[in-house]
């Protein structure tokens, strides 16, 4: 089976729905995994995805955050939490088992500042994550780990590395985090794929022209464990989606995967 998952931060689902369906209908992806969707649950547009063949499992939050994920199989089983310490005012993360794989959706928080309290929660975010899935999965598990990370892996994931280590987004500290909760036995399926290749994921709105000039970041990404990793054909940012009218901030990130059978 060729499976397709996808990760994209909408910035606004009520605000991006017309291009998103528009990118869904053109790509057909078997999963999504959406964040930012900036609204409670009661106002996402349930009907007009469900016409296009998604089952629905999100977690709202209104005007910030939010994760959803759309399944064209519906889910044998939801996580909502991945420890009792993540706030449930604070909608950054659903897990679902789809298609026998364990999709865990992520919006990891912003930061703000080295120098903000909103840093280090930012570190324990990844710091507790990690040790849900040491405690939770083996390395051999088919798990898709997914989403707005919103740290730069290496000096190849933006356009100025020298002028913003130590930013936030790039700051050691982010970037051994991040490498911890990988280290778990998760491969970048786009580096897999494309090692040199300079490509961004998000482009800041402030900056003028930003996406014009492609002073980007590499943001969002799609970590896969062994088992699927060994099986991904392709993993590529729709980049041309951030040049629409009215785009997000980001890009969606659609990674193609041969999904192995279950076992007998």
């Amino acid at each position: 089976m060729n499976w397709k998952i996808a990760t994209f931060n909408v910035n606004g689902i009520r605000a991006r729905l017309e291009s998103v369906m528009a990118w869904l209908q053109k790509h057909d992806p078997h999963v999504v995994c959406l964040q930012e969707i900036k609204c409670e649950d009661k106002n996402f547009p349930h009907s007009i995805f469900r016409q296009l063949g998604y089952n629905i499992t999100l977690r709202g939050q209104k005007a910030f955050n939010g994760v959803a994920t759309l399944t064209k199989m519906a889910p044998r089983e939801v996580i909502e939490e991945f420890a009792p310490w993540e706030s449930p005012e604070d909608a950054r993360f659903i897990a679902v088992l789809v298609d026998n794989v364990w999709v865990v959706n992520t919006y990891v928080p912003q930061g703000r500042s080295p120098h903000d309290p909103a840093f280090q929660y930012k570190l324990e975010f990844f710091r507790r994550l990690g040790t849900w899935f040491h405690s939770r999965f083996h390395e051999d598990d088919l798990v898709v780990w997914l989403g707005d990370m919103n740290v730069a892996p290496t000096p190849l994931d933006l356009f100025d590395p020298l002028r913003h280590e130590g930013s936030v987004g790039f700051h050691p500290a982010e970037r051994e985090a991040l490498q911890e909760v990988v280290s778990w036995g998760f491969t970048d399926l786009f580096r897999l794929h494309h090692p040199e290749k300079k490509q961004y994921t998000f482009w800041d709105y402030r900056l003028p022209k930003s996406f014009q000039r492609n002073l980007g970041w590499r943001l969002d990404h799609i970590f896969a464990s062994s088992p699927l990793a060994k099986n991904c054909r392709e993993c590529l940012v729709h980049d041309s989606v951030r040049g629409e009218n009215k785009p997000s901030d980001h890009a969606p990130v659609l990674a193609s995967i041969n999904l192995p059978q279950p076992s007998e």
